[in-house]
């Protein structure tokens, strides 16, 4: 965590989950915060307790970055407050469990907002100052889904397909100008996306915690890698996965995601 020491990091997401691990493992290691994410409540009950154990400055901004122009708020608001984001934590994001063909399309849509465009948006609004100062750093929440088609998460899937090879490709561009960027590709992990997602209980009784997918993320982000997967359990099977055809690894995944009848 030294390299952000006394500086700022924007965490979107950050009132749960492995968004609030970040905020807290940021925290104790002194990198002040820009908390956002949609429940102004629990963003300011965490801001308050980070600050007062951590002596770490925390501003608070709610946003629902599901509206388009939520992205160019946020960075009006740290625009207004003179505050220089050093790391950019992409985190927001949900998925919606079940057959496509009957879900809300609204929803769907909503989905790709969130773990697509405002990751596109925010990205491109803080890239430019962190190129001019010749230094910053981008850490994307994707998932271990990045790697394959997963029937009945059909679109989460894919969204975070797009934050694996957005953030790989960008790690390159932007290598020269000393920047890194990172995904973190977590798999289950204890948080409320299950929940959220509407997915059966079954597919949530093992899971890492979110303080370890938090850690794991920010140390490969600090040394320079261009992706992390978090979990040696799914790190074998993200690359077993390659050496077998993706149709067979799509049926299984299916096999084992059906809802029941």
């Amino acid at each position: 965590m030294e390299p952000w020491r006394g500086k700022w990091a924007l965490i979107t997401g950050a009132s749960a989950g492995i968004g609030l691990a970040l905020a807290a493992q940021l925290a104790a290691a002194g990198t002040n915060l820009i908390l956002t994410a949609r429940r102004r409540e629990r963003l300011e009950t965490l801001a308050e307790r980070l600050s007062q154990h951590h002596g770490v400055r925390i501003e608070v901004f709610p946003a629902d970055l599901t509206l388009p122009v939520a992205p160019e708020h946020l960075f009006a608001f740290t625009e207004k407050q003179r505050i220089v984001v050093d790391l950019l934590v992409n985190n927001a994001g949900f998925g919606t469990y079940g057959g496509f063909h009957t879900s809300d399309r609204t929803r769907q849509l909503a989905m790709v907002q969130v773990n697509v465009a405002a990751i596109v948006a925010l990205t491109h609004l803080y890239l430019s100052g962190m190129i001019h100062r010749r230094r910053g750093d981008i850490l994307i929440v994707a998932s271990i889904a990045a790697f394959q088609g997963v029937p009945y998460l059909a679109t989460y899937a894919a969204t975070k397909a797009f934050d694996l090879l957005f953030a790989e490709a960008l790690a390159e561009e932007v290598r020269s100008y000393g920047i890194r960027v990172c995904a973190l590709c977590p798999g289950n992990t204890i948080t409320e996306f299950q929940e959220v997602a509407g997915e059966p209980r079954r597919f949530s009784t093992h899971g890492e915690t979110a303080e370890k997918v938090a850690r794991v993320g920010l140390e490969a982000l600090a040394r320079g890698r261009s992706y992390a997967i978090s979990g040696v359990t799914n790190y074998l099977q993200a690359q077993a996965e390659r050496l077998v055809p993706r149709q067979f690894v799509t049926r299984m995944a299916a096999k084992m995601l059906r809802p029941p009848d």
